[in-house]
């Protein structure tokens, strides 16, 4: 039956539903379940996906091409222009020194120099959807790290399009194998003379940029006059296969030109319309993707030589690990950035596939080599996950933070009755304002670069992972009368929360919430003290509207108030109800309807024009 495309369809969809949730139920990487997933249903253990799954990995390439054309709708075109230096800056060295420990290392192994530059090049590359995915998940996408790994990952995409120029310069004699694959390729521009390749190439560029600002808003303007979501949705997808296919036909890679034109895109009206329709789409061939590579291990070859494929494995992901510890070095990360940027860009990308196959077909590859890096790429993938949690487990705890107990200006030199944990955007102006009114706060952040940053600026910030009991009791948690958690990741404020009413359960603790959704796991886990990050600044806005309407500021101030609370009392009622039975979906209505109820009565009492308490307050106030 795994011809047949339905059952294979059924196949991953069964295997994601079972692999992931249990994986997240182990404190796993979703990633690490898709990988498991994958394999189990792959045709070298249950059979149940035939061994054409090069034909679904490509198919499923698309989510990565999918994946950084939203990061670009993240970036507007200011702020990438901004990070050029450190794209090429980190990007460059990791990609010249991998380039080089690997052509050592594969030559040391007995292979060709042609064969050795071709794989080095392959390994030099880190899977863009593995580590974006991590960082998503763990909610380190803006921290020193994290950027730093963005910057690496986009400089790779943007090289292997040299890369792929360069690999019929390693051919013997330019021939190549006419193999099905080739015949696909849609290169049109393989036979012109360079220059008129490189012309190509900037027009397609520049026809991307141009098309975003004239062509493609314009035309998004015009879909959404007709109110048909699904007509938006069409309009999505054919704007990030477009710029793909157009990438494609010059060379160079969909998944740069996606993400360029999402940069585009950025600061358009429809940003957050092409966000939330491609979202789920995203993720469903990301986690495609991610079986298809568990799927493509090849335990074939892996049991003809299991020794050899994991020595060069380990080599790989351990010359990986050098060159990105020196890297991070030099730029100056500190020792807990630079473990998690070592480990999560250690693996091989994706892209190798692509170049290694287009190797094999330029003849510079034999079929056995190119089976052996196959798998080795495959292995290394799914490895990441596995090495991530030793990382965090083992290492982060007990070298990166041994590094900074070391430095005399993370002691605590004082402790203070408030203990303030992450000091990002919402966690400094909680600080800030506290401080204005003479209220000092113990602040710990886990970003060692924003916490010099911080102490630079004049802030007592200290350095430390506030889920350790034992850092808290340096902080002086034990004669704390508060603790505020404004940390943006849940599990993180989470796990936070559960040690500190193990340990601590008389501290008055209060908790940032993302969105409803974290707020209601708060609470059912005892956490009195929730705060949304979306409601009072949703509510703020409305009531800002509705004042350019006419309604008086003091009435919509005590409305806004009223409202926030009684949306407070329905989370706290909502939250022991199931989220997903039909009993939960009729008490959010009758809470809705309820809130309403209560609000038109109120306004009807006192209509917004006669209230005029606010301007005679405001009066006094002058006259005062």
């Amino acid at each position: 039956m795994t011809g047949s495309i339905l059952f294979e369809a059924i196949a991953f969809l069964a295997g994601a539903i079972i692999c992931v949730p249990l994986a997240k139920r182990l404190g796993l990487s979703a990633v690490l379940g898709y990988l498991l997933a994958g394999i189990l249903i792959g045709p070298y253990v249950l059979g149940f996906v035939g061994e054409e799954g090069d034909e679904i990995l490509h198919f499923a390439e698309f989510g990565v091409v999918m994946m950084l054309f939203l990061i670009g709708l993240e970036i507007d075109p200011a702020r990438f222009w901004r990070m050029r230096k450190t794209v090429v800056g980190m990007g460059g060295l990791q990609v010249a020194g991998t380039m080089l420990l690997g052509y050592l290392l594969f030559s040391w192994l007995g292979y060709d120099w042609e064969v050795s530059v071709a794989i080095a090049m392959a390994v030099a590359l880190s899977s863009t959807a593995i580590a974006l995915q991590s960082l998503k998940e763990k909610g380190h996408f803006d921290t020193t790290y994290g950027s730093a790994s963005f910057s690496i990952l986009l400089f790779q995409d943007i090289i292997v399009i040299l890369m792929l120029a360069v690999m019929p310069l390693l051919s013997p004699g330019g021939e190549t194998v006419a193999t099905e694959n080739h015949a696909e390729t849609l290169n049109l521009l393989e036979n012109l003379p360079t220059w008129l390749r490189g012309l190509a190439i900037i027009g397609s560029v520049v026809l991307v940029v141009a098309g975003g600002r004239y062509l493609i808003v314009p035309t998004l303007r015009w879909v959404a006059t007709w109110n048909m979501r699904e007509l938006l949705t069409a309009s999505a997808l054919l704007i990030v296969l477009g710029i793909s296919f157009l990438m494609e036909l010059v060379g160079l890679s969909p998944a740069l030109g996606a993400f360029l034109g999402g940069v585009v895109l950025a600061n358009s009206e429809f940003r957050h319309e092409l966000e939330s329709t491609l979202e789920p789409f995203k993720e469903l061939l990301l986690g495609l993707f991610f079986m298809a590579v568990g799927a493509s291990v090849n335990f074939i070859v892996i049991a003809a030589d299991p020794l050899g494929i994991g020595t060069i494995v380990v080599a790989v992901i351990v010359v990986k690990a050098i060159v990105l510890f020196g890297v991070a070095a030099a730029f100056g990360l500190k020792m807990d950035d630079r473990l998690l940027l070592t480990v999560g860009l250690a693996q091989i990308g994706e892209f190798a596939f692509v170049l290694l196959s287009f190797a094999f077909q330029l003849n510079i590859l034999s079929q056995e080599q190119l089976d052996i890096m196959l798998v080795v790429t495959a292995v290394s993938m799914t490895m990441t996950p596995i090495l991530g949690i030793i990382n965090e487990r083992l290492l982060l705890p007990n070298i990166a933070t041994k590094e900074k107990e070391e430095r005399p200006t993370d002691e605590f030199t004082a402790t203070h009755k408030v203990i303030l944990v992450g000091f990002g955007h919402f966690g400094s102006t909680v600080g800030r304002f506290l401080r204005a009114h003479g209220v000092e706060a113990t602040i710990l952040d886990y970003d060692s670069n924003r916490v010099d940053l911080l102490r630079r600026m004049g802030f007592e910030v200290y350095y430390g992972d506030a889920t350790r009991i034992d850092l808290l009791e340096s902080a002086g948690i034990a004669e704390a009368d508060l603790l505020i958690c404004t940390v943006g990741s849940p599990d993180t404020t989470l796990a936070l929360v559960r040690k500190v009413r193990k340990h601590y359960p008389a501290l008055e603790v209060m908790v940032r919430a993302r969105n409803r959704y974290d707020a209601t796991d708060l609470l059912n886990d005892g956490i009195e003290n929730v705060y949304r990050e979306t409601l009072d600044t949703s509510v703020k806005l409305a009531s800002d509207a509705l004042n350019k309407f006419g309604f008086r500021k003091y009435t919509l101030y005590r409305h806004a108030q009223q409202f926030v609370r009684l949306d407070e009392e329905s989370l706290r009622r909502l939250a022991v109800q199931p989220r997903h039975e039909d009993e939960y979906v009729f008490r959010v209505r009758e809470e809705i309807a309820q809130q309403e109820s209560l609000l038109e009565a109120d306004r009807r009492r006192k209509p917004f024009t006669e209230d005029t308490h606010w301007n005679s307050e405001l009066r006094a106030l002058l006259e005062d």
